[in-house]
């Protein structure tokens, strides 16, 4: 079955380089602008500031033939498969990051924390599943 995907915005963010994005968005990941292609900017409807999204990417850099690696990068960690860990090493790299939306300006949505690279292509944007956003 041949599936596509097309990016609807990418990421702005004060991270350059992979090496130093951090594991994980509350482990000093730095707030960041999502800009929505304008095509689709009619589907931000509804988002407002204070609102937990879930922001899906495709983490271009990513290694796609690697399926075991060490948890968090550690040598002394034993192998694991890539299925049962956050690695951005996979067959499919598609990145999963709960945000908080800080400001909505047009096309563009201001989020924090944002564990994502400069110029991450962005595949969605889903409501979290949390009582308040029901």
């Amino acid at each position: 079955m041949d599936m596509e995907l097309k990016a609807i915005g990418t990421i702005s963010s004060s991270i350059r380089e992979r090496a130093k994005c951090p594991k994980q968005g509350h482990e000093g990941a730095p707030d960041a602008w999502i800009t929505v292609k304008d095509q689709y900017q009619e589907a931000m409807d509804g988002l407002a500031p204070g609102q937990e999204v879930l922001i899906l990417t495709w983490l271009h850099e990513a290694d796609r033939e690697v399926l075991k690696v060490r948890p968090r990068g550690r040598p002394e960690n034993p192998l694991r498969g890539v299925f049962s860990t956050r690695s951005p090493a996979r067959p499919n790299p598609i990145g999963l990051h709960p945000v908080r939306i800080l400001e909505v300006s047009g096309n563009r949505l201001h989020v924090e924390p944002l564990d994502a690279i400069d110029q991450t292509p962005v595949l969605d944007i889903k409501l979290s599943i949390c009582r308040e956003n029901i």
